[in-house]
């Protein structure tokens, strides 16, 4: 079996992610003995040996919801968000002189993969809502290099998704090179998903009492607070934006 939580897994957070994990399995009484973190994302989500894994809403609206089965959403308590609802946040250099997104629309905007709701589904519907395109795109393959990218000036904007943001404040120094230029509406966040063949109640019993059992000190290194259902129609009436006409990728 499989089990995976590569969503929010930096290097910081990787031990703690362990113990959760251990937590979870143990309420379960099986599973694998660690996290998978070797292998393709989509292989995996796919995969009929899934018992455990995070997703994002984007490809679980265009691609997984009719081959994996949800399990619940975790509440990061974000600021500004419903449970288990999250929104992407616009950052630039803490050094440029722009002040809204339309300053910076004749620039680079730098996203994470075009699968990514919080890296590009979310601010692209954000940005046309305002009439605001955006003809320079930088695609960096992670939040994280989205945000070294406006950080090195290969870019003049980006969308983090808001835990990742809160992540890369507490634990990198990237962060502060930049600032909040803008935020978008708050969307269902990162579901937990399994192979349709598992019990969804059963694996949610035990991520829930996973979560009550964790250490203070790891429930806030990953933000956890509870496990909460969002109806998969909320997922599904988010709006998908067309794939990008062209794209330089990060060097």
């Amino acid at each position: 079996m499989i089990a995976m939580l590569g969503m929010y897994d930096m290097p910081p957070l990787q031990a703690a992610n362990d113990r959760y994990w251990q937590l979870i399995r143990a309420n379960l009484g099986h599973g694998p003995d660690r996290l998978t973190r070797d292998r393709d994302f989509w292989d995996m989500w796919q995969s009929s040996d899934l018992l455990f894994a995070q997703t994002c809403g984007m490809p679980y609206r265009t691609r997984l919801h009719d081959q994996a089965a949800m399990i619940g959403t975790p509440d990061y308590g974000l600021p500004d968000c419903p449970a288990g609802y999250y929104q992407s946040i616009f950052v630039a250099h803490a050094d440029s002189t722009g002040e809204t997104l339309a300053d910076f629309a004749t620039g680079t905007f730098a996203y994470n993969e075009s699968d990514s709701q919080s890296g590009w589904a979310a601010p692209m519907t954000h940005l046309r809502s305002t009439n605001i395109t955006c003809d320079n795109l930088l695609e960096t393959g992670a939040h994280a290099a989205s945000a070294q990218a406006v950080a090195e000036g290969k870019a003049d904007f980006a969308a983090l998704d808001a835990l990742t943001w809160l992540l890369l404040q507490e634990h990198t120094s990237v962060a502060n090179q930049l600032r909040v230029i803008a935020k978008t509406s708050p969307t269902p966040g990162l579901p937990y998903i399994t192979a349709k063949t598992q019990n969804t109640k059963v694996l949610a019993q035990a991520i829930r009492a996973a979560i009550d059992t964790l250490t203070p000190a790891d429930r806030e290194l990953l933000h956890l607070k509870d496990l909460v259902w969002i109806d998969e129609a909320r997922y599904l009436a988010i709006p998908t934006p067309p794939e990008p006409d062209q794209r330089i990728l990060v060097s």
